[in-house]
């Protein structure tokens, strides 16, 4: 009996690699499928990749290690040009004509069958092009799809696709659940992980162009020689993948890494620092992409700190970065305790007087919320109503108010909700999506072997770079591809989990935040419930400032009745959410106070609906255990055990809200929990008495 070693290794070699989440959604295992693994076979039998720039090293590694482990036989690229090659992969391919070529842009690419034998091409304007085309053809065969008459043509809907880390040079991440960061500054430059590696090729992947290393939260230490000879180490790591480094400037750092005695951003001295400070760095890093800022934000420092304004802080960066191209990212996310006003309308009142003053390299960075990531927000009213200046969609990854590591909360539909809301700024149709120049997200990604805590922290992830790359692509299908290629392309799994990743978001939401409440977390870490909490220096950090319960009833006037947050909407986006009638049930205590007796649509009172949503997302949770529970035959097990755990603790933790939240409000509406649903199992105050000083991320 002759037995084929090659393909025995890569057996052995696929039995002992652990399923621990570390590769991502770039697993590489042998097809099941035998037929449809011959019929890959032979349409891949020659492959022509000339060229051994870094990028295309890298396209041609990946195709290589992707290939040797789908097909189970060992794959090898030359570098020289096969003309006669049955897939081949050519920047600016003479079999495309030149019209076509230009519509792709610098980062579009197509993948062709071109006749005859039907070769298979995939070409670009770009060697980074082609890397995307490279990920995006592996992506058709990891899940299991025809590549008999292929005529796709991709370009990316926005030009700045970002991952932002709030990660620290002390290696704590503000908001992270997976672990410290990935960035090793003790060991940088001089020692590169294979995760660094790794990390680019995930990225490169799914389109991300840049990142953001550095929590906006900033440290002026990133910006000292040093730490610039780390960063270029990664820089020049990036560069093959297509990926951009900024780093966040804390507006501070003239005086406290500099020897001013100012920060002020009309004092020449000042503009000279950073003139001189960008100078330093594009002498290190040639393609730096920029700056990304926080400033006069929950204690940061800024230009208002001077009486300047927010263009004021941000010309003074673009003019520094501006003769190398560079960027100024400036977020948005701005409220005051100084300010009496609603939260919610704060960043709209400081930024709409400034539309058209920022310089052209300046992004104004806003999250998809006025308040700050909630479960379930309306869209932020700066969308589209600055059309002069370059805006860019600020996403959160990480879980911070969506049940942190533990919890299973698939965040494409939160996206796509956003994304695809009417602002009517230009008329119907002007959507949300349609506004934006450039798309980031927070990112979840830590030192846990898995990468983001949760297993399914990594869909999120993945979604965030698929809709930045095309935000027409539906959740339903983003999903479909992430489980086809993180765990198997069967169909009953398929369709099980993609139906429970849909579901998951509203879940959340019913047994946290249930008919438009919002921010009633527990403070400092925000893990857990804590309407109650009130004691809080600034209002606008209380839950109850939000929720505003009392004996009448519940919610946040935002109509002209009350802080009349509506107005700075477009009146016919403001329309539906002006009156309760009208007003969407998902919105509705976001917008509205209302009387506890209030009649729902579903004819329920206000107070009982809200016992019912609870109750609904506990037993949803139940679902999802179920769900999981009968996908184990067709599971690893360690991957099936700690998805089986976490939602273990899910549940729990979904009663915890549910329970501590009912007593809370029910002090206020004096009515009974109805008797169908189950009765607290602890008091208020037990609830109340809950600490949790080591809670992870805060």
């Amino acid at each position: 009996m002759k037995v084929n070693l090659l393909a025995l290794l890569l057996l052995l070699f696929s039995f002992a690699q652990a399923e621990d989440g570390y590769r991502l959604w770039l697993r590489y295992d042998q097809l099941k499928n035998a037929s449809l693994r011959t019929g890959y076979e032979s349409r891949l039998a020659t492959i022509s990749l000339p060229g051994n720039s870094p990028t295309l090293q890298v396209a041609r590694k990946e195709l290589e290690m992707a290939l040797s482990g789908l097909l189970g036989k060992m794959v090898r690229i030359p570098e020289t040009r096969n003309p006669q090659a049955s897939l081949q992969i050519e920047k600016s391919s003479a079999r495309v004509s030149a019209q076509e070529l230009t519509s792709l842009g610098e980062e579009g690419f197509l993948i062709r069958s071109t006749g005859g034998k039907s070769p298979l091409l995939i070409t670009a304007n770009s060697e980074v092009g082609l890397l995307y085309g490279v990920f995006h053809f592996l992506r058709l065969l990891q899940t299991e799809q025809s590549i008999e008459k292929l005529n796709i043509k991709e370009v990316p809907r926005l030009a700045l696709r970002m991952l932002n880390h709030w990660d620290n040079l002390d290696r704590t991440v503000e908001r992270g659940y997976a672990g410290f960061s990935i960035w090793n500054w003790h060991t940088l430059p001089t020692y590169m992980d294979q995760r660094y590696i790794d990390y680019a090729r995930a990225n490169a992947s799914i389109g991300i162009n840049a990142v953001s290393i550095t929590n906006v939260n900033a440290n002026a230490t990133i910006l000292t020689q040093p730490y610039l000879q780390k960063v270029k180490a990664l820089a020049d790591l990036f560069r093959a993948y297509g990926i951009k480094v900024y780093l966040t400037a804390r507006f501070s750092a003239p005086v406290e890494i500099g020897g001013l005695k100012t920060a002020d951003p009309l004092e020449p001295a000042v503009q000279q620092w950073w003139k001189d400070k960008a100078r330093e760095i594009y002498a290190i890093i040639p393609d730096f992409g920029g700056f990304l800022v926080k400033a006069n934000s929950e204690g940061q420092p800024g230009p208002q700190d001077y009486k300047r304004t927010h263009a004021d802080g941000a010309n003074m960066l673009a003019d520094a970065v501006a003769p190398f191209k560079g960027k100024v990212i400036w977020r948005a996310f701005v409220y005051s305790a100084e300010v009496p006003d609603d939260r919610h309308k704060q960043a709209y009142s400081e930024f709409l007087p400034l539309d058209g003053k920022f310089r052209s390299n300046v992004l104004v960075q806003v999250k998809n919320g006025a308040i700050d990531f909630m479960p379930r927000e309306p869209f932020h009213p700066l969308f589209g109503a600055l059309p002069k200046t370059p805006v860019m969609m600020e996403f959160q990854i990480t879980q911070e108010y969506l049940g942190q590591g533990t919890h299973l909360v698939y965040l494409a539909p939160l996206f796509k909700e956003c994304l695809e809301s009417d602002t009517y700024q230009k008329g119907k149709g002007t959507t949300v999506a349609s506004t934006l120049n450039g798309m980031a997200g927070v990112s979840n990604i830590g030192t846990d072997i898995n990468w983001t805590g949760h297993l399914f922290g990594q869909a999120n992830w993945y979604a965030l770079g698929r809709l930045a790359w095309n935000h027409e692509l539906s959740a339903e299908d983003i999903a479909k591809e992430w489980i086809r290629m993180s765990f198997s392309t069967d169909p009953s799994l398929v369709s099980d989990l993609t139906q429970m990743m849909l579901a998951s978001r509203e879940i959340l939401v019913n047994y946290m935040n249930p008919i438009g409440l919002h921010h009633i977390m527990a403070t400092g870490h925000h893990y857990g419930p804590g309407p109650w909490v009130a004691d809080l220096n600034r209002p606008e950090w209380n839950p109850t400032y939000y929720h505003r319960a009392d004996s009448i009833g519940i919610g946040f006037n935002r109509t002209a009745t009350g802080s009349d947050a509506l107005s700075q909407y477009h009146p016919d986006a403001a329309k539906k959410w002006s009156d309760p009638a009208t007003c969407p049930d998902i919105d509705l205590l976001w917008f509205h106070h209302l009387p506890w007796n209030f009649t729902m649509r579903s004819g329920r009172t206000l107070w009982n609906e809200l016992c019912y949503r609870y109750n609904l997302g506990v037993d949803s949770v139940s679902w999802m255990q179920t769900v999981w529970n009968r996908q184990q035959s067709k599971l690893d097990a360690q991957r099936f055990e700690q998805v089986k755990m976490l939602l273990n603790i899910q549940h729990q933790e979904a009663k915890w809200w549910r329970d501590a939240c009912l007593l809370y409000f029910q002090s206020f509406s004096r009515l009974p929990i109805p008797a169908p649903y189950e009765q607290p199992a602890k008091s208020l105050d037990y609830y109340k008495s809950l600490q949790f000083p080591y809670a992870p991320g805060h």
